[in-house]
């Protein structure tokens, strides 16, 4: 199994860490981990975006359930 395949399987806060990792060693690795991380890049960028998306939706959910209802004008 790839570190590509266990992305979904990570936490957030894992694959937010892996990320992080991939894009400095883009810019300041040799060249086999620069070939790595340009590899990781797009399936890690993907997979945080998603989560972010999910998150921010999930949170909206939640305080729109908090709120109370609007009494209409009569």
């Amino acid at each position: 199994m790839t570190l590509v395949d266990k992305i979904p399987m990570l936490t957030d806060e894992e694959v937010i860490n892996l990320l992080a990792n991939a894009r400095r060693l883009q810019q300041a690795g040799d060249e086999r981990q620069q070939a790595a991380a340009a590899e990781l890049l797009p399936a890690l960028e993907a997979a945080a975006g998603e989560r972010r998306s999910e998150r921010l939706a999930s949170a909206q959910a939640k305080r729109a359930a908090a709120r109370k209802p609007r009494k209409a004008a009569a």
